[in-house]
């Protein structure tokens, strides 16, 4: 994975090809994930925002798609979220007009999730976010 930073506790991630199935793909294995992990009530959310990035990722890069998710150790109230892919540009936040039929994806993801960010990696970028789990 591009740009993976160690993080102690549970994780699972995965790669998907650049290809318009990978969203579809992406969804449903973060949503299983989650139930695996008794997240259910993050998962919708979660399967949102990650099919965002994800789109993002086919719409300007080339290459695979990673995927990670990770439940912090130590009863911690959140879930980090990883998407990453092979181009080094770092994602803009644009003003969507109401007719535009993209571009309000950023601003979805900024207003969903605790906090969220971008780190580049050897080769590419990873887009994160933080999600508060509710106890």
């Amino acid at each position: 994975m591009i740009g993976v930073i160690d993080t102690d506790g549970d994780c699972a991630e995965w790669t998907f090809p650049a290809e318009p199935g990978a969203v579809r793909s992406a969804r449903a294995v973060v949503r299983g994930q989650l139930h695996g992990w008794d997240l259910d009530c993050v998962a919708d959310l979660a399967a949102l925002l990650v099919s965002e990035l994800v789109t993002n990722s086919l719409r300007y890069a080339t290459g695979p798609i990673g995927v990670r998710l990770v439940r912090p150790v130590g009863g911690d109230d959140s879930l980090l979220v990883e998407v990453s892919d092979p181009l080094p540009d770092p994602p803009r936040e644009r003003e969507a007009r109401p007719e535009d039929e993209s571009g309000r994806g950023l601003q979805l993801l900024a207003g969903s999730s605790r906090r969220w960010g971008t780190r580049p990696g050897a080769s590419g970028k990873t887009v994160w976010f933080e999600l508060a789990v509710p106890r």
